[in-house]
C-alpha cells in the first residue's frame, strides 16, 4: 500500500486496514511454513505496509495529524 493512499484514509480506515493486514500477514507466514509461498517479498511488502498504517494510525492518536474532511 502505498504512502500516498495511507495518508488519506480516515481512523476508521486505517482500523479495517490494520485488520486486514494483520490477516494478511498471518496467512503468508502461514504459506511461507508449508512451503506454498510463491514469492517471500509479499510477506515483506505487507509487514511494511502494516508498519505504516500503525505509524499513521499513532500520529492520529498522539494528535499529529489532523483528519481529513470528506467532501460530498
Amino acid at each position: 500500500m502505498k504512502k500516498s493512499v495511507i495518508s488519506e484514509m480516515t481512523l476508521p480506515e486505517l482500523g479495517r486496514s490494520e485488520t486486514e493486514l494483520r490477516e494478511e500477514i498471518f496467512r503468508l507466514r502461514f504459506q511461507h511454513h508449508t512451503g506454498q509461498l510463491a514469492s517471500p517479498i509479499k510477506l515483506r511488502t505487507t509487514r511494511r505496509s502494516l508498519a505504516r498504517v500503525m505509524t499513521r494510525i499513532r500520529a492520529f492518536q498522539l494528535g499529529d495529524v489532523q483528519p481529513l474532511a470528506k467532501e460530498s
